[in-house]
């Protein structure tokens, strides 16, 4: 278990994905995944150093930032169902779509804070061990500032077909990845009860989180 002062380390890092500033509708389908990586990080957190209202926490304009620049690098289909484990194939395509609409949430909120907290990091990428013709990697990074490095590293795979390139499907925050972890909170859920249920209670923590912001 991660202490509070890891905790605020690792939402600081996590806070990092979900803020990038740059349009990306130009990427190139055979930018290799570090380079997307380094690329994206380094837009983060020059966007959050000039931008005052994600600073201050603004929610509505992080969703926002969210929907237009983030989600084209992330396969959150994937994601959410990873999260949700075998309960998203009994799940019908409405419950589906809401529980990516209110994991996405849930995620921006509990980043949304951190990004306040970015002042003088900087990103390392650490080489790459992947063959060229490889569709899943993992990339290294550490957040480097004041203190010890923080851990976050990425799991990407190559998609073909239209929007090509490499998209984000989990991340690692001081060893701890995301999925797996929010995937034994559902899975409490669902096996107590259901799809239904586990919808039902991110609502609530949704609205509670808002409630506090």
């Amino acid at each position: 278990m991660m202490n509070r002062r890891e905790l605020g380390r690792a939402a600081l890092a996590a806070g990092t994905v979900y803020a990038l500033g740059l349009p990306l509708a130009a990427l190139a389908a055979d930018e290799t995944p570090d380079a997307l990586i380094k690329r994206l990080s380094v837009d983060v957190l020059n966007t959050v150093r000039a931008d005052k209202a994600i600073q201050a926490g603004d929610i509505d304009k992080v969703i926002a930032l969210v929907d237009k620049t983030v989600m084209p690098n992330v396969n959150f289909r994937r994601m959410t169902a990873a999260a949700v484990g075998p309960g998203w194939r009994q799940a019908t395509p409405e419950q589906q779509k809401r529980l990516q609409d209110e994991f996405k949430v849930l995620l921006v909120r509990t980043y949304a804070g951190a990004l306040a907290q970015v002042s003088d990091q900087t990103v390392r990428i650490k080489p790459l061990r992947a063959a060229a013709d490889d569709k899943d990697v993992l990339v290294r990074t550490e957040i480097v500032g004041k203190g010890d490095p923080i851990q976050l590293d990425y799991r990407l795979e190559k998609t073909p077909g239209e929007g090509a390139g490499w998209k984000i499907y989990n991340l690692n925050v001081l060893g701890v990845w995301l999925v797996e972890t929010y995937r034994s909170q559902f899975a409490q859920e669902i096996n107590a009860k259901g799809i239904d249920g586990l919808i039902d209670t991110l609502v609530a923590r949704n609205k509670s989180n808002a409630a506090k912001g």
